[in-house]
């Protein structure tokens, strides 16, 4: 399986988002906003993120994970985490 571009990932997030957060609407999704910013607790945020690992099969370390401010950071980690995994393949 090629590695999602962060265009794709980033799909993948706020579609996760978007099922967790019943009121959000498409257009309040902006990746430069933390999730917790667009309306996210931090149980939705633990959903949100485990859920993208499971759709990209990676996984990240949580004291990666708590060192992120927003979407597009989460999305580089993802995307050099899948990166990383396919070269290791």
């Amino acid at each position: 399986m090629p590695v999602p571009t962060k265009e794709e990932i980033i799909e993948i997030v706020k579609e996760h988002l978007m099922d967790n957060l019943e009121d959000m609407d498409e257009a309040e999704f902006d990746p430069d906003k933390s999730m917790k910013d667009m309306g996210a607790n931090s149980l939705d945020i633990v959903e949100v993120v485990s859920c993208t690992m499971r759709d990209l099969k990676v996984k990240v370390p949580r004291a990666e994970l708590s060192k992120l401010e927003n979407v597009t950071q989460l999305v580089d980690l993802l995307h050099a985490t899948a990166l990383q995994k396919e070269e290791a393949a």
